[in-house]
């Protein structure tokens, strides 16, 4: 905790800038192919407004195909700027896409760049983009960090026009939460810009450039919560109205009017949430100008997520519903299938045969028959009425018998594999040091979609690294009910435990001891069936042992679906 610190207050002693989220800044590449080069020409123009100007180091002379450390292999120059510059490269040990920094081991940025880089290293939240190596080599200073090739910057995204409500509102609960969790660690971001936000192609919301992208351009701040706040705010008036909420244009977008200062979003443009309007501007430089309803301003990324977290949830949009095809009558339908066409020609005319048993023989046979059905008829009758006055009343209790066990039969008995709907979610994590595992991922696991999930963080182990007994979801059912069994489908074969609070529970409980076992298992699909019944309102979901994950090797759980059936 103590380098992180540290490290983060290097960085901001750097320079003496002013809140960079008024200023028409752009970010370092950091994974994303789309940057282009000439997104540089405007920093340079504001950085030597900084308190040391621009660094008067060369960059070092790099080419394409050059390798680092025998390893990383210099693919593409994707920023060149004041004495660094930035590449996406190959790691050909692990035969994957990197990204990399790059500048002078004597440039004067350089002890602050791997100092902020060691720094994110540590943290390893993966809501940010990784920090993977930082080096010092050969009169070289390069970080090397993640590259994402399915992840799209805010910038491109918002230039097709403002994002839904939803996404707006999964963008700003993603970052907030996650700059807390920096700062938290002491580690703020000093340049969060839209440039600088990612949504991967599975719908999470990523960080890149934590510390280092500060440190590489010196920039600094006194009140490094309140910039980082300010910044989030700025994403989120962005991400609504598609306009940067101050005069000078940024990103692609036009800034707001001259002279009429700082608007609420709904102002701006019809149709914006209210709630969001409003949240936008607790977290601006405005002091919480928010004229209807009075709030105060929102100056650290805690007391953000707090505000959020009392907002109304805005759940995501209906799946839209594609009408049927007319229906259309094929040609087996019509009678034709197998049968040649019918020929145009002129036929001749058939002799309908007479209609059946008009003669007199016909007639007679008619007579015959009915006489016969009346006879059968009239001897049924006597027979049973001679038969239900022999037995008496024994016929009335057999009838009696009869009706009464037809009754029990008809009883209807308690319908099983009926599925039971999940009022709410909850991230479980006593024994963590916040409480907390990654919320905002939580409605993933409802969403229907198998690609999407809610994961843990990482750990060095199966076994949560020895730190903890375990991480898990609260299934909230709306109201105490039979349960029958649970199905969990996990990523990567994962061992879990059912747990289920008592029935009479009136509120979701936060203590590990008030759920009891029921079932457990383990792997990808795991179905959990209690011995005995169980009727409940809160059950949970306890991961015990985790999977490590292809795609980054690491030990993390990663829960794609939750079924209740009673």
């Amino acid at each position: 905790m103590a380098e992180r610190s540290t490290a983060a207050v290097d960085v901001a002693d750097n320079s003496g800038e002013q809140p960079l989220t008024a200023e028409a800044d752009q970010s370092t590449a950091d994974g994303v192919a789309k940057n282009r080069e000439q997104d540089t020409d405007n920093d340079e123009a504001q950085e030597s407004t900084g308190a040391e100007g621009p660094a008067t180091t060369s960059p070092p002379e790099l080419h394409s195909g050059h390798k680092l450390a025998r390893r990383y292999r210099l693919e593409e120059c994707v920023t060149r700027l004041d004495g660094f510059s930035s590449w996406r490269a190959v790691d050909e040990k692990l035969r994957r896409a990197v990204g990399v920094h790059v500048l002078p081991a004597d440039h004067s940025r350089a002890r602050s760049v791997l100092a902020a880089a060691r720094s994110s290293a540590l943290l390893g939240d993966p809501r940010f983009v990784q920090v993977l190596d930082a080096v010092e080599e050969n009169d070289l200073v390069y970080v090397v960090h993640e590259w994402l090739p399915d992840a799209t910057e805010l910038t491109t995204l918002l230039a097709s026009g403002p994002l839904e409500v939803y996404d707006a509102y999964q963008m700003v609960s993603q970052v907030s939460s996650a700059m807390a969790a920096a700062h938290r660690e002491g580690l703020a971001h000093l340049r969060l810009n839209p440039n600088a936000v990612l949504r991967t192609s599975t719908g999470q919301w990523r960080i890149r450039g934590l510390a280092v992208n500060a440190a590489l351009r010196g920039a600094g701040s006194d009140t490094p919560q309140r910039t980082d706040t300010e910044s989030i705010g700025a994403l989120l008036y962005a991400a609504l109205t598609q306009r940067w909420p101050y005069e000078n244009d940024a990103y692609g977008m036009s800034g707001l009017p001259k002279d009429i200062g700082l608007i609420p979003p709904d102002q701006v443009r019809a149709g914006v949430h209210r709630g969001l309007s409003e949240l936008a501007m607790r977290a601006l430089a405005n002091d919480g100008a928010t004229a209807s309803r009075h709030e105060s301003p929102c100056t650290t990324p805690e007391e953000l997520v707090k505000a959020i977290g009392e907002m109304p949830r805005i759940r995501p949009p209906e799946p839209a519903f594609t009408a049927p095809p007319d229906y259309q009558r094929t040609t087996y339908q019509q009678g034709s299938y197998g049968r040649p066409a019918a020929s145009p020609r002129v036929t001749q005319p058939t002799p309908v045969p007479p209609p059946p048993l008009q003669s007199r023989t016909g007639k007679a046979l008619k007579w015959a028959v009915s006489a016969l059905l009346i006879a059968a008829l009239g001897l049924g009758s006597w027979q049973l009425a001679d038969a239900l006055m022999d037995q008496g009343g024994t016929a009335d209790d057999t009838t009696n018998t009869q009706t009464t066990d037809g009754d029990e039969k008809n009883v209807p008995k308690p319908e099983r594999g009926k599925p039971i709907a999940i009022s709410e979610l909850h991230d479980f994590d006593p024994f963590g040091q916040d409480g907390s595992e990654y919320p905002e991922n939580l409605p993933k696991i409802l969403d229907g979609d198998p690609a999407s999930y809610w994961q843990t963080s990482y750990y060095e182990s199966s076994d949560f690294g020895r730190l903890k007994p375990g991480v898990g979801v609260v299934v909230d059912l709306g109201k105490s009910q039979d349960v029958g069994k649970v199905n969990v489908t996990f990523i990567g074969s994962t061992s879990v435990e059912l747990r289920a609070a008592p029935g009479d529970a009136q509120s979701r409980p936060t203590s590990f001891d008030s759920y009891d076992k029921v079932a457990e298992g383990a792997g990808t699909s795991v179905s959990l069936a209690p011995k005995d019944a169980v009727k409940t309102r809160y059950l949970l979901v306890w991961l015990t042992e985790l999977p490590v994950q292809a795609d980054d090797g690491r030990w993390r759980g990663r829960i794609a679906d939750i079924k209740v059936t009673s």
